[in-house]
């Protein structure tokens, strides 16, 4: 199962966080601990450059796209790998959406399509899409047209 997806900015801000599964007594020591992960590790690391961890048997799979942080928590069959296909598929819709890697900016004035993408991607806690164009598809609310 798909635990979390954060995106947060690079002051440690959650920008958009999806819970999957996680009591809420348990959400904030997640988004604390992501973003001092974050911040000990993704400073000088590239943009996109996958970054890997691992906690309370969990993983956890993270970068950075542009100006924003972003972190994908599984555990069971979503391990390091399935979470880069998710991450990978996540990063693709946001700059697909932006038009361009996303400043903070740029990233909140497209929040509502961003949250849409992320909604059609991840669907309460399993990888529902990863094809791009379907994915495009999708958040413009028209029926999907099969091959």
């Amino acid at each position: 199962m798909i635990l979390a997806v954060l995106f947060a900015n690079s002051e440690g801000n959650i920008l958009i966080e999806r819970f999957h599964g996680v009591p809420p007594e348990e959400r904030l020591h997640w988004r604390s601990f992501l973003v001092k992960l974050g911040a000990e590790n993704l400073k000088g690391a590239k943009s996109e450059e996958l970054l890997v961890a691992s906690h309370k048997s969990v993983s956890i799979v993270y970068t950075m796209i542009g100006d924003v942080c972003l972190y994908i928590v599984g555990k069971d069959e979503y391990d390091e790998l399935a979470l880069s296909e998710v991450i990978f598929a996540v990063t693709s819709a946001v700059k697909d959406v932006c038009a361009k890697p996303p400043t903070e900016r740029l990233f909140l004035d497209k929040y509502g399509r961003i949250c849409l993408c992320l909604d059609e991607i991840v669907w309460q806690g399993l990888l529902e899409n990863t094809e791009k164009d379907r994915v495009r598809r999708l958040i413009r609310l028209k029926p999907p047209v099969e091959p």
